[in-house]
């Protein structure tokens, strides 16, 4: 028998050869899940959902509930958060005033001495009989400070990490939570694009502070909120939080209607993409997005295209120089070609990192939450958007729209098309990962 000699030990063939084939059936298994991570599954929408209502036809609210779930339901009230200086005292205070439970889940918990606050008010309400759950992802809160985590723990707030990555969670390392939820006794709730570290504290003054919104929500739909988050705590805990503690008898805060909507690639994967899909193709007068993150794929641009051919006023917000991911901001321009030539109106924020996620269509739906408008928030990541239709709130934020614009550069075709050459590279080679970005 042909024997192998390594570091003074022999080693029969047959063994050699098992060894090998173990290797390569493991590296193998890695692959494949990468893969699988990469691609996914299920079957994505191809074409254009055709236009058969408007947004203020019933028809529309009633197929985004039926159709995409839950319903939207009246008795609600709404109050706006500019960055960190509105946002944060709002959501501390309301942690500080919880006398039954709290439900909080973020994708970024990077600490700072606002991640103490957090975790000192947390803390607080836990040693006093709160009950507090706690939601983190593993990888978009992998800055953490361990001693912020203990600080919670040991004072009895349960803290749980979202897809830890592990040699046998490849599987699920693509999909992350990338919501955004805070409710407060099951009747007060805040939802948006804001994570906790020192980028969001200020009033996006520089580079270092972001330009960001959250949202303020009372009434009926805080039930549909909690319910978002009790989904995601059964994935991390196998236990379901409910009771009149989590879901005390809802009563009317005001008159607005909204919707909880929410998406999962583990619980349909498409119907994000589908729920912006419908509202674009519904739209017949304008369309407001603040995307700090814009890589459309074909179908929705194909929808936005069709929306300015139809003469729907298309104005879209997305960060400029200042900016988390210049791969993003590349791909994302390698796509604006058509629609600038269609007449839309794209314009690069120019203060510091813009981070909302907003849409407003037809001064009437506004759509506000964790979700960015690629493929990575339409089909990998776990999201929450709060669906409201309310023509004042949405008057408010067109208001607030049109004041970030006046602080952008806006791109022109031409300018688009005369780009340097070199960046004109780099945007393709970046548009060749879009899906992932």
């Amino acid at each position: 028998m042909t024997r192998h000699y390594h570091s003074g030990r022999i080693y029969p063939r047959t063994a050699v050869s098992f060894v090998a084939l173990v290797a390569l059936v493991v590296l193998s298994a890695i692959c494949g899940a990468i893969v699988w991570n990469i691609a996914g599954d299920d079957r994505r929408i191809e074409r254009r959902v055709d236009r058969v209502y408007s947004i203020d036809d019933p028809q529309f609210s009633h197929e985004m509930s039926v159709l995409l779930g839950p319903p939207f339901i009246g008795g609600n009230r709404y109050r706006v958060l500019r960055n960190g200086d509105e946002i944060f005292p709002a959501m501390l205070g309301a942690i500080r005033q919880a006398r039954q439970t709290i439900n909080f889940e973020s994708y970024i918990y990077w600490s700072g001495d606002i991640g103490k606050a957090f975790a000192e008010a947390l803390s607080e309400r836990a040693r006093n009989g709160v009950k507090v759950q706690v939601l983190l992802d593993a990888v978009g809160s992998s800055k953490v400070e361990q001693s912020v985590l203990d600080l919670m723990t040991n004072a009895g707030v349960e803290v749980r990490m979202f897809h830890p990555v592990r040699w046998y969670t490849l599987s699920k390392l693509n999909n992350r939570t990338h919501r955004k939820l805070l409710i407060v006794d099951g009747v007060l709730g805040y939802t948006g694009g804001v994570g906790i570290a020192p980028e969001w504290t200020g009033n996006a003054q520089d580079p270092d502070h972001w330009r960001d919104t959250h949202f303020e929500v009372e009434g009926p739909v805080v039930g549909q909120m909690q319910s978002v988050f009790v989904d995601n705590w059964i994935k991390v805990s196998g236990r379901v939080s409910h009771g009149p503690a989590y879901f005390p008898l809802a009563k009317p805060a005001g008159d607005g209607h909204a919707q909880m909507f929410s998406s999962s690639p583990t619980g349909g994967s498409e119907s994000m993409a589908l729920m912006y899909q419908l509202a674009i193709t519904a739209a017949k007068v304008s369309i407001d997005l603040s995307a700090s993150y814009f890589v459309p794929d074909k179908v929705t641009e194909n929808a936005l295209l069709a929306a300015i051919g139809r003469g729907v006023r298309v104005r879209i917000i997305v960060p400029g120089e200042h900016i988390d991911s210049e791969a993003v901001r590349a791909a994302s321009r390698q796509r604006w070609g058509k629609l600038l030539q269609a007449g839309a109106l794209i314009a690069e924020y120019t203060p510091t990192m813009y981070h909302c996620k907003v849409m407003i269509v037809d001064g009437l739906l506004v759509s506000v939450g964790s979700t960015n408008f690629d493929n990575r928030s339409f089909r990998l990541n776990d999201e929450a958007t709060l669906n409201i239709l309310d023509a004042r709130f949405a008057a408010e934020q067109t208001a607030i729209f049109e004041d970030d614009l006046k602080h952008t550069r806006q791109i022109t075709y031409d300018a688009w098309k005369n780009r340097p050459w070199r960046q004109k590279i780099g945007d393709a080679i970046s548009s060749l990962i879009g899906s992932q970005l």
